[in-house]
């Protein structure tokens, strides 16, 4: 079961992208917001992954934050709801609002999602109310891997890295040549863009 891949974008559209790891391309559905904060073509990008199984075909939905795919995972338990209409929904709330409609069984706002109707939105809100806090506290660990002072982005270059064939120790020293006198923390995709760069070098 795919659970995460990092790889090279060598295309991306409103709904899905495909993500070239090693050589082999994986077609991945996505929602508006992943779409949106998708770096540019020929760029490295990390997606959490959901693979969906079905009697006719496997299928990979990506998400650039865990708590986006812990609500289309919850998404996905409502009776009605299947993986489309779930990325739906994303595309057109983001986590927070669609949280906070959640919570607030604010049937109407969730009623303007486009395929979802009233009885679906009471559905939502009636089988998740309950749920979503597990996004929340999803969203608030994100965050904390990011903060300053914690090593959460500087390993998942790393691993990254690693995933794109570099040895353990060359994407060591790369990303360490890439922190070194750094100001200021760098961003995941910044560690990893950078630290590609320093390994072609040589």
């Amino acid at each position: 079961m795919i659970a995460f891949l990092t790889g090279r974008l060598a295309f991306k559209s409103p709904t899905h992208l495909t993500l070239d790891v090693q050589g082999v391309g994986y077609d991945v559905h996505i929602p508006l917001s992943t779409y949106y904060a998708l770096p540019n073509l020929d760029e490295v990008a990390a997606l959490n992954i959901h693979t969906h199984l079905r009697e006719d075909a496997i299928q990979l939905f990506g998400f650039l934050s865990h708590s986006e795919k812990e609500s289309f995972l919850l998404l996905t338990t409502v009776s009605g709801v299947g993986p489309k209409l779930a990325l739906s929904v994303l595309s057109s709330l983001p986590v927070a609002e669609l949280v906070q409609a959640i919570q607030a069984e604010d049937v109407d706002k969730l009623a303007t999602v486009p395929g979802i109707g009233k009885k679906s939105a009471c559905r939502i809100a009636l089988e998740l109310k309950d749920k979503v806090g597990k996004i929340q506290s999803t969203a608030v660990q994100a965050s904390a891997s990011e903060a300053p002072g914690t090593h959460g982005p500087l390993e998942d270059a790393l691993s990254a890295l690693v995933n794109l064939g570099y040895r353990p120790q060359d994407a060591k020293e790369a990303l360490r040549r890439v922190t070194k006198g750094a100001a200021s923390p760098i961003v995941l995709k910044d560690l990893i863009r950078d630290g590609l760069k320093e390994l072609t070098r040589g």
